[in-house]
Order: structure tokens, then sequence, then C-alpha cells
């Protein structure tokens, strides 16, 4: 996997504390203060840098950390005017702001350096990083990589998108350990550096509420691997059109549910087979869904020659899955309830739907991301008996399973909610024993969630209280 070339070329960089020594002098923005940006704030303090931080957040409504942040020397400018009147030498962007924002846009033009955590991250890391993003999948996907190689004995550092800073740690990173990393289109649209393992799971139109277009979102994704060297490697899937036609300035490697490529991975006779030689079995994968086997098929390129076959099968077999993704909460009355909040598309959801053998109750609903709907009726029609619909985007659902040729109507029964909590109260109450409850919102949940993580917990909370 030509890991020596990468790991020169990589000791070569410069090491974080040179880095941070050279910031010293220099006038220094970092935009958004965040989870993965106070840490960065935090290290820039300690080698005396000259640090503003511009954040929306009104300054009565600091919390603890900001406070400090501020006592350790960190000047603020915060509240409604926090991009007015900024200048400095190096921007630090947060995710959630768009690189082309005209605050951003207006540093560049006056000579700032634009850069991220994560891009620093990438920049000064001392080991052999692997990246993963898509549309679904790439926390599941980040995850089993990770998992396959601790297994094999291998020292791992997981984070990024998947909710751990990584530049933290950065000094108890050695060369021989390995980044596992997922990136979302927003830290990708204005990155410059790449992994040496790049893996595009799947591409779907979604954050079309942000992107300006889908293109944009395509483009951001590109990112991942458009700054790869000869000697690294790119693996997409062939089964979807967007990523089938990637191609990386190294290797180029694929996986395929349905087609035999026999380079890659590819299913046949229900064994995950690579490069011809059967890996694992899919009914060893406790994780539920035909998607799940997907997601084995994308780990399993992505540890081609650093992880064993049996390590793979091991994981396999005792790897029990990620919070938020089809998650088993409880039985209660002969229902079993499920929690999906990761599921913010409607490609998401079908995976959900296509996970169990029977038709579900359907939780659905949530935050518009401008994002189409059309694809997702036939799916509630072949896999729902009632669909109980709430938030914004309750009346795009509704259009679309009224539109698809199967729906009839009653089948399925479409019940408008309101909010979310009333959902889950009328799922439970018209539940009969051996059904499934599925929340899987094919949504955001920034109507009424600060994330799909609090989205999922309250539903949890929700199920346990029935």
């Amino acid at each position: 996997m030509h890991i020596e070339a990468y790991m020169a070329e990589r000791n070569s960089i410069m090491t974080y504390d040179e880095y941070f020594k050279s910031l010293r002098g220099k006038k220094i923005l970092v935009m958004g203060l965040g989870v993965s940006n106070r840490p960065l704030v935090r290290m820039l303090l300690a080698y005396g840098c000259d640090v503003t931080g511009c954040d929306r957040t009104p300054r009565n409504q600091f919390d603890s950390e900001l406070q400090e942040l501020e006592l350790f020397g960190c000047k603020m400018k915060v509240g409604e005017t926090y991009l007015q009147d900024l200048s400095a030498e190096l921007v630090f962007r947060t995710p959630g702001m768009h690189p082309d924002m005209p605050a951003l846009k207006a540093l560049r033009e006056s000579g700032a350096q634009v850069t991220s955590e994560m891009e620093l991250f990438f920049e000064l890391c001392p080991c052999t990083i692997i990246a993963v993003t898509g549309s679904d999948g790439k926390t599941t996907t980040t995850t089993l990589i990770s998992e396959m190689l601790k297994a094999e004995g291998k020292t791992v550092w997981l984070g990024g998108n998947i909710g751990t800073p990584l530049l933290p740690m950065i000094d108890q990173i050695r060369e021989t350990d390995y980044a596992v990393v997922e990136l979302s289109s927003f830290q990708l649209m204005d990155m410059q550096r790449s992994p040496h393992i790049a893996v595009v799971t799947n591409l779907a139109p979604n954050h079309l509420d942000v992107h300006k277009d889908m293109e944009e979102y395509i483009q951001a994704k590109v990112n991942l691997f458009r700054y790869q060297g000869s000697e690294d490697i790119l693996i997409v899937n062939a089964d979807n059109a967007i990523t089938a036609a990637f191609q990386g300035n190294g290797s180029t490697r694929y996986f395929s549910y349905s087609a035999q490529n026999k380079t890659g991975t590819y299913l046949q006779d229900d064994m995950i087979c690579r490069a011809g030689v059967p890996v694992l079995d899919k009914k060893d994968i406790i994780l539920p869904g035909e998607h799940n086997v997907e997601n084995y098929m994308t780990a399993i390129m992505a540890v081609q020659d650093l992880v064993s076959d049996e390590t793979v099968r091991q994981v396999a077999k005792t790897f029990g899955g990620v919070e938020h993704r089809i998650e088993f909460v409880r039985e209660v009355q002969g229902v079993r309830y499920y929690n999906d909040s990761i599921a913010s598309s409607p490609t998401r959801t079908i995976a959900g739907l296509k996970s169990f053998p029977q038709k579900v109750l359907l939780i659905a609903g949530g935050y518009d991301k401008k994002i189409p709907y059309d694809v997702l009726g036939p799916h509630i029609c072949e896999h729902t008996k009632a669909v109980f619909l709430c938030g914004a985007t309750a009346p795009k659902i509704r259009q679309a399973v009224e539109n698809a040729p199967q729906y009839r109507p009653g089948c399925p029964e479409l019940i408008d909610c309101g909010d979310f909590e009333n959902a889950v109260r009328q799922a439970a109450a018209q539940a009969q024993p051996g059904d499934v409850v599925l929340m899987s919102p094919a949504s955001a949940s920034f109507d009424q969630f600060k994330n799909f993580e609090v989205r999922g917990r309250f539903f949890k909370k929700l199920v346990k209280e029935l």
C-alpha cells in the first residue's frame, strides 16, 4: 500500500511545536467557538499567540469554558456584530461557516490565510491518515475501519466529524499509529490536503440548504482526494453513479454490492470477497440491514494489507454498531423500538426501512434541508404500515408518498402529528405486539433539536418512559 513512501513524505513536515512557535506575533482569528475550535484556541494561547475568537453567541450567554478562554487571554468579538471590522493574518474557519461568506472573502482579499482546525491536523499529523466521507454510512464505516485496525493491535486515533477533535492529541500521536477520520462536506469545502487512503461511501443530494447547488456539494467531497499523490489510494462505490466516475491521482479501488469487480470487494453467494478471495460471510455480520453489508465491504477495502481476514471476521461477530444508527432501544409489550436519528436524508431512511423483514411504523419529518423527497415515497409504501409525520418536512414526505405509484389511500396510513413528541406517543399508542417502531426522520433535527444526537436521546427517553 506504499505506506513507506507516504510516511517518508509525512516525516518531512513541520512538527506541531515548530508550527505553533512560528505563529507567535501573528494576528489570528478563530471563527466560531464550537467543539472543535475551543481546543485549538487553548493550544494557540499556550504558545503565546494573539488570538481573537469570533462567535455569534452574546457575552451574556457564555458558558464556563468560553469565560475561561477569555480569562486565559483570548480576545472576544461576539454577538450580532461578530463578523464586522475583522482583520487578521491567519484565520481558522469553523465548518459551519461557508468559505464564500462575505467576511471570509474580505479577509482573504486583505491577504489573510484561511484554514481550519482539521486542515491543520492533516498538515501536522505524523501518522498515516485514513479519511471517510459520503452522504450515508460515513460514521459506521469510519468506526468499522477503526475497530478492525484496533483489533489487529494497532494504535488508532478516531475523530473528525465523528465527534472528537484530534488536534489537541497530536503530541501523543506516533508515526506508527493510524488516524481514522470522518469528514463532512462542510469540513472539506476549502480543504487543500488529502489523506493517504480516501474513502467515499456514496453521494446523493444532501445539505442543499447550505451548499448553493449539488455540484458544490460534490466538489467538496472531491476535495477529499483531489490533493492525493501517486502513492495514495482512493476507494469509491462502483454502484453509485456519481462516485463510480471518480478517479484518484494514485490507485483507485472499488466496492460494489451488485457487480463482481474482481479487483475490489463485492458480494458473491452471500460472501464478501476481495480481489477474488472470500473474506466474510454475510450472516456473520450482527449489524442489521443490507447497507451495513455495504459498509463492511467499504471498510474491508480500506484495510487491505493492514488487517487480516480473521480479524475482520472477529469484528463482524462482535461489533454492535454506533449510537443513533438503527439502534435497538427497548421492547415494550411486544413492540420493538429503534432509534435511527442519524437518518437526516431520504437515502438514509430508505436504508433503515430495508433493514427489517416486516412493514414498520415509521416516525419521520423534521428540519427542511431543501432536498427532494420523491425517491422516498415508493419505499415508504413498500416498507411501512403507518407513518407518523412531524416537523417542516411533513408535507413533503406526505406528498412523496401520495405521489408514489404504489400508494393507495390508507396504505400506508399517514398521520400528521405536529411535533416530534406527539409523533412518538401516537406511534406507541397504535403499535401492536410484534410491530417495529422505527424513528428514521429523513430530515435534519434543527427545527426542534440542537442536533441528531439530542433528538435520538430524547426519543430513547420517551421510549423508556412508555
